[in-house]
């Protein structure tokens, strides 16, 4: 293993999550884990099968991640994080948010996955009515139908569909997160090509209070 070889705090974490792609493997657990290999594969577009093999091994050896057999009908070899894996969860979503404001620069044709909603999702998003009935957003992005609902007063995911949502929101990932973390409002969002169909109160339910307030 390389190192910097340095008595420093910051310096030890990276030599064990600073190479290329560790961070992006902890991403993908922590949306939707346990996950196969060729799950990592997917949510993973552009690396190589050897290097996936070598950072999950390297990762194994380091105590953030376990691997293990899934019974029928899986049956095959699954991984998760480790309690020491899941603590990587604040750093990421430090990263994400410091990195936020570069997303402006992405180029239009960026791979995307539906499953990257989770994180701007529930970190942004509340349910300000905790004690009406849930509610259901079905969300087409990406290649993989997702749903944000409400559930005990949390806003999660997940892959999916049904049969009458409370609204649809579809188009590109930036104008679809814009508009669901309050960046861009929806009227906005549609003139530039948002799909949207359904109730308006049922996006500003989950919307962050600033937005909701204005």
């Amino acid at each position: 293993m390389r190192t910097y070889d340095q008595y420093c705090p910051a310096a030890r974490a990276l030599d064990i999550v600073g190479d290329r792609w560790t961070l992006l493997i902890v991403r993908e657990l922590m949306s939707r884990q346990p996950c196969r290999y060729t799950d990592l594969r997917y949510g993973l577009p552009g690396i190589a099968t050897n290097l996936l093999a070598d950072r999950l091994r390297e990762m194994e050896e380091n105590g953030l991640v376990t691997r293990e057999a899934a019974p029928p009908p899986i049956a095959t070899t699954v991984f998760r994080l480790t309690p020491r894996g899941e603590a990587l969860q604040p750093v990421l979503e430090a990263l994400a948010q410091w990195g936020a404001p570069l997303l402006s620069g992405t180029p239009h044709d960026a791979t995307f996955r539906s499953h990257w909603l989770k994180f701007p999702v529930e970190r942004h998003l509340e349910d300000h009515a905790p004690d009406d009935p849930s509610i259901t957003i079905a969300v087409r992005v990406g290649e993989e139908p997702m749903l944000i609902e409400t559930v005990d007063g949390q806003v999660l995911t997940r892959a999916g569909t049904v049969p009458h949502p409370d609204a649809t929101l579809g188009g590109n990932p930036g104008l679809v997160i814009g508009v669901l973390i309050g960046s861009v409002d929806l009227a906005t969002a549609r003139a530039r090509g948002l799909d949207f169909e359904g109730d308006p109160n049922a996006l500003r339910r989950i919307q962050p209070a600033a937005v909701t307030a204005a």
